[in-house]
Parts: C-alpha cells; sequence; structure tokens
C-alpha cells in the first residue's frame, strides 16, 4: 500500500485534552467509527448466503480506503468491546489484538465493528494474509526478552511507527549504533542507528523498534549490507616521523 491515510491518533480523549490535541483525537476519532461503518457494510455485501460465509476479496476494499494501521486499530476495538471474545480462534483473537486501544469509556463502543464472531474472524483472517504478503518483520521474528542490549544488533522497527507508503521488510532493519536507548537500563531513551536498507542514519527511541531480529530471518541482503558496515575501516598508511628513509 503505498497511499497515505489520515493520522491515526494512539490516545484516549482525556489524554488528548491534557496534551491540547483534542481536535486531533476527535477527527481521528470520526474516522475510526467510519472505518467500523464500512466493515460491517462491506460483511453484509460479501456474505456468501449459499455457504455462510465471507467471499474472498472483502478486506480488501477497506484496507485500500483506510489502511491498515487504521483497520487493525478498529479490528482490535471491536475484539476488546466484543461481549463473547473467545468465540473467536486463539491466533486470529491474538494477531487482531496486538494493537494497543486505550480505554476511552462511551468512545470505544462507538468503533467496534458489530457483526457475528464468525464473520468478523473471517474478516481478521482475510486482513492478517493481507498484512503477511507484505513480508513485514513482528515479534515473531524477534529474539524474546526485554532486557537485551541494541548497540550492534540488527532490529526491527515496528510497523506503527512508518509511514504505511514505507511499510516493507528494507525500511525496518536497523543498526543500532549507540545512543542510551541502547540500554535496557538507561533512562535515556535515544538509539541511534542505520537503515540497512537505504543507509538512512537516524535517531529513534527505543520504544519505536519490536525487538532485536533473530539470526535465523536475516535476510541476504541485510547480511551483505551488515557485513559492510561492521567490517573495519581501511587504515591509511603511517607516515614515518623522521620523513622518507634514504637507501
Amino acid at each position: 500500500m503505498a497511499a497515505e491515510f489520515p493520522y491515526l491518533y494512539p490516545f484516549s480523549r482525556a489524554e488528548a485534552h491534557r496534551r491540547g490535541e483534542t481536535q486531533m483525537h476527535m477527527d481521528s476519532f470520526y474516522e475510526n467509527v467510519k472505518c467500523a461503518r464500512a466493515i460491517e457494510k462491506a460483511i453484509r455485501e460479501h456474505f456468501d448466503e449459499t455457504s455462510e460465509a465471507l467471499a474472498d476479496g472483502c478486506a480488501r476494499s477497506i484496507l485500500e480506503a483506510y489502511g491498515f494501521k487504521r483497520v487493525w486499530f478498529v479490528l482490535s476495538n471491536s475484539l476488546r468491546e466484543m461481549g463473547r471474545p473467545r468465540l473467536i480462534s486463539d491466533d486470529i483473537r491474538q494477531w487482531g489484538q496486538r494493537p494497543y486501544v486505550p480505554p476511552d469509556g462511551k468512545f470505544n463502543r462507538y468503533f467496534a465493528a458489530d457483526t457475528a464472531a464468525g464473520l468478523l474472524e473471517s474478516f481478521i483472517r482475510q486482513t492478517r494474509d493481507a498484512y503477511q504478503a507484505l513480508g513485514m518483520f513482528g515479534p515473531e521474528h524477534c529474539v524474546s526478552g526485554d532486557d537485551l542490549d541494541y548497540e550492534g544488533k540488527v532490529l526491527v522497527l515496528s510497523p506503527g511507527t512508518l509511514r504505511e507508503s514505507h511499510w516493507n521488510p528494507r525500511e525496518q532493519l536497523w543498526l543500532g549504533e549507540g545512543g542510551f536507548g541502547c540500554s535496557p537500563d538507561a533512562r535515556g531513551q535515544a538509539v541511534y542507528a542505520v537503515c540497512l536498507g537505504d543507509g538512512e542514519e537516524t535517531r529513534w527511541n527505543r520504544c519505536d523498534f519490536t525487538g532485536v531480529l533473530d539470526e535465523r530471518f536475516l535476510p541476504d541482503w541485510a547480511a551483505e549490507k551488515l557485513a559492510e558496515l561492521q567490517s573495519p575501516q581501511q587504515q591509511q598508511p603511517e607516515t614515518p616521523s623522521g620523513g622518507m628513509e634514504m637507501t
């Protein structure tokens, strides 16, 4: 997906008020409500009464209109607002609830997609399949543990940090080079890193990364760039302090 979508506000209404960002919250909230209603409409239109199943491609039009971030956020909220979420299979429920949705009182209910559990599960499954087709790295590709040092490690940048127009594996892998945020015990958050995809160097916060990439999942192109970055600098020949020796 190369398109840019309206900003998805990640905080509650109360937090938005504290930050002086109430309008940002409301703009995002209205988009969430529209997305939830669009999901319900798409499910109604793609429901096959003969097979009592959701037709293929139902989620695609919604993803193209609202983007993965918002659709995933709305689906996560829908699962949390369900009266009986256990009606959804464990793997789909766990994947669907990855995005954190802040408790927001009655506002959460407004952007929960209201449909049968089986149809919601089918829609989430289609969304997950479309996301996996992008080849993005996630927690399942990372070394477990929150106490890892990031310096000198290949780090996975969270998709939530990137704009969707930049959602591709090459922009997710970064080499941690330094900064207080590399240490899990430091108070500072800054992580200075270089992108293995295009060589960009920038500062991130530790929380912007999903974690340290498991070496088993390091692609060949990334391994080549990593070897290049970690190779010792070619040393310049030293000039003798006494000048050139004549023989």
